[in-house]
């Protein structure tokens, strides 16, 4: 009988990821990024693996993309500029030691090694899930600076954001990246200034998984 494949769970139990994440998000805490620790990487993860599954992708590509979005960020330990690239590698050698098969590791490798906004392009469904992921999250509990008044634009612009959700409905084919921003602490236009690169990702990504993309802040359909 063949073995049970590998889970997220499993992969959770490996002690390196648990010291790359840590690492890595106290890496960036020192150079003034906002948070990429466990509540980012967890929040991916769910969400990438809903947006298969909800689009009525197999189960297992899903956990894949579950997979992939939790391990996408530890190349932050290495650096941030190029972290995709070294996470990828990283995660190659994690996954080589465990059952998991050639062509599953390969898919969750070019998810990781294509998720930043850069470079990055939907190599497969689950690189689209993770991306659409990793892009939706924006929000104020990011922000690791506790001086407000002191926040640059991308800690302001992730602080306004009081809620984000990515609605995917499967009758319309229709992604929806749905936030509430307060624009007393940041304009809309300050979104757009900092993100239309990712927003334009996501769209490629929607596409890549036969679906629209659009983006909804404050009730207003503006994508």
């Amino acid at each position: 009988m063949s073995e049970d494949p590998i889970t997220l769970e499993e992969i959770k139990t490996i002690p390196i990821v648990e010291t790359l994440i840590r690492v890595g998000n106290a890496n960036l805490e020192v150079m003034g990024f906002t948070e990429h620790g466990f509540r980012h990487i967890s929040l991916v993860s769910s969400i990438a693996y809903n947006v298969l599954r909800l689009l009525g992708y197999p189960q297992r590509e899903a956990e894949l993309a579950r997979i992939a979005g939790y391990l996408h960020d530890i190349g932050n330990v290495v650096n941030r500029k190029g972290h995709h690239l070294s996470g990828a590698i990283l995660a190659y050698y994690i996954l080589e030691q465990t059952r998991m098969p050639h062509d599953e590791i390969f898919t969750v490798v070019s998810a990781i090694g294509n998720h930043d906004e850069d470079t990055g392009q939907p190599v497969n469904n689950v690189a689209a899930a993770v991306i659409l992921a990793d892009k939706s999250d924006v929000h104020r509990t990011r922000v690791r600076n506790k001086n407000i008044a002191g926040l640059d634009i991308h800690d302001r612009v992730n602080y306004a954001v009081e809620r984000s959700f990515l609605r995917v409905n499967p009758d319309s084919k229709q992604i929806l990246l749905e936030l509430d921003i307060d624009p007393h602490i940041s304009p809309v236009m300050d979104y757009f200034e900092i993100f239309l690169s990712r927003m334009m990702m996501c769209r490629r990504a929607a596409e890549f998984l036969g679906c629209t993309f659009g983006l909804v802040i404050n009730d207003k359909k503006l994508v």
